[in-house]
């Protein structure tokens, strides 16, 4: 399958990310043809560790990424997107994306990123119910359901959403949605 060859996708990376989060998108987008840069807060080549301990490396750092050169970004959830949201180059490569109509995709916990990055007022989304409170209060159109499509925004709720997930960020990779 080569449905996405030429596409360059960002996987966002730290600590405490859930595995199943992590390593669903990566291999499907890689299947897919779609070119997996993983962005972390340190430079290339530091590990990360996963909720359950799984070690997983960096290409590139958060500061490094450049908006212009990829086509959009998944953030998976666990505890790391708590962690990720304080990073200002991770916020700013989010709201770029946001900015060009490039796919900004995030499941579980991840809502959490794009709600720091101030992108989701008057946008349907879904999260983890935990954070529900959170995303409507960053005026997000909350919706319980298994992926959400906001134009270039792609949202999931738990792992057991990952196919509709996927589904649907291949759908706007493909500038189909």
């Amino acid at each position: 399958m080569n449905e996405l060859a030429g596409k360059t996708v960002a996987l966002f990376l730290e600590n405490l990310f859930n595995d199943q989060e992590f390593i669903y998108p990566r291999y499907r987008l890689e299947e897919a043809g779609a070119r997996v840069i993983v962005a972390a807060p340190a430079a290339a080549g530091r590990e990360y560790a996963s909720k359950h301990g799984l070690a997983m490396t960096s290409d590139v750092a958060f500061d490094e990424l450049d908006a212009a050169k990829c086509d959009g970004v998944v953030i998976p959830g666990g505890y790391a997107p708590d962690l990720m949201r304080r990073s200002q180059a991770a916020l700013a490569f989010v709201r770029a994306l946001d900015g060009a109509g490039k796919l900004v995709a995030y499941i579980c916990h991840a809502g959490w990123v794009p709600v720091s990055a101030g992108i989701l007022k008057g946008r349907r989304s879904t999260s983890v119910s935990s954070i529900k409170d959170d995303m409507v209060n960053a005026g997000a159109l909350w919706e319980d359901a298994a992926a959400v499509v906001d134009r270039n925004l792609v949202s999931s709720r738990t792992p057991a959403d990952l196919p509709a997930f996927m589904r649907a960020v291949i759908t706007v990779l493909q500038g189909k949605s």
